[in-house]
């Protein structure tokens, strides 16, 4: 007898899934305005840009005019002289030291360090004199440790070539900075004469740094001078100070390619906007990190200046006015200025 065959099983349908109801928005009621997500907010700081202009002539011009009237407290390096490096037995201390100098006739700065020596820095002096100068004052002061003394003779010669070599290092430093802008910024819409513009305002940036930094330390040595602190290195221009003014140069320029860097990007991506606005978007979103990077370095020279020792005050002050100087400049500065120098000079996109 044949067997029935099983009946083929139906598939069953899955059931299916409703989608979430629609949440719909109530209609404003009359008289009342519809709800819209609120916007971040954002500076308008080239609309503001004139200020920001204002705001680094009133910080410069006092400080071009101290150093067009009255120069700067020029260290041993850049003046000529010599340098006395002495250490006393029996503790003396600088007012001591100070009125021995004076009793000799000759015109030196005392300083003393933080080890108990004592730095005296006076005019040029033979080898004669200086066995002499440094017999009086063991004779006035107290006993010479001979194994901590030490003397440092800068003829004018060499002074002269010094200051020479500072100034080209300065000029050839600003030559090349705005060679690579150029040439790194050629490919932005414009060209070559694009890239002009960037490498130029970054180095008018530049400019205000540096004499925004050497105006001030004019400033400072003159009036560290005339108050007769002579225990400290503040304010004076030497070797070091040239060494902080080129290290701030790259800081800003750092900072300012940050930026132009992301105007760059943002000319790409965002061909709707003006270049104004191309600008202050990139400012915006770039600012906060040149902020928090700075603010990490000043901290750390904070330190280094409050106890790092008399020699490396001057030096990391310079720093700390420099770095902060040059966050400024290339955020409120920079750019700015490259939407002043596009708008009397357009480029075609």
């Amino acid at each position: 007898m044949r067997r029935p065959e099983p009946e083929a099983e139906v598939a069953e349908e899955p059931e299916a899934v409703q989608a979430p109801p629609r949440r719909e928005l109530a209609a404003p009621a009359d008289g009342q305005r519809a709800e819209t997500p609120p916007r971040p907010r954002t500076l308008n700081i080239i609309g503001a840009r004139n200020w920001f202009f204002l705001a680094s002539l009133v910080i410069i011009i006092p400080g071009i005019v101290s150093m067009a009237t009255q120069g700067f407290l020029l260290g041993i390096d850049f003046q000529g002289g010599t340098e006395f490096l002495l250490k006393f037995q029996g503790s003396p201390t600088l007012n001591q030291v100070q009125s021995a100098v004076t009793s000799e006739g000759v015109n030196g700065v005392v300083q003393q360090t933080g080890t108990g020596s004592f730095i005296i820095r006076t005019g040029t002096i033979d080898p004669k004199g200086q066995a002499k100068f440094e017999n009086d004052l063991a004779g006035k002061v107290g006993p010479l440790d001979p194994k901590l003394t030490q003397v440092q003779y800068v003829g004018p010669t060499i002074a002269a070539e010094i200051v020479q070599g500072a100034i080209l290092s300065i000029l050839g430093a600003s030559a090349l900075i705005l060679i690579y802008l150029a040439f790194r910024f050629r490919r932005v819409q414009g060209g070559i004469r694009s890239g002009i513009q960037f490498g130029g305002s970054a180095l008018l940036a530049l400019l205000h740094d540096v004499f925004l930094l050497t105006g001030i330390f004019s400033i400072l040595g003159k009036g560290v001078a005339l108050l007769g602190w002579h225990g400290t290195q503040l304010g004076q221009v030497d070797s070091l100070f040239l060494t902080a003014v080129l290290t701030v140069i790259g800081f800003s320029v750092h900072d300012t390619i940050v930026i132009f860097d992301r105007i760059r990007e943002n000319m790409i991506v965002s061909q709707r906007l003006s270049f104004e606005q191309i600008v202050n978007l990139s400012i915006m979103q770039s600012a906060a990190r040149s902020i928090i990077t700075s603010f990490t370095v000043v901290l750390v020279l904070l330190s280094l200046f409050l106890f790092g020792g008399d020699t490396l005050r001057g030096f990391t002050l310079a720093l700390i006015i420099g770095i902060v100087s040059g966050t400024y400049s290339s955020i409120f500065n920079a750019s700015p200025l490259l939407v002043v120098w596009r708008r009397l000079q357009p480029v075609t996109r």
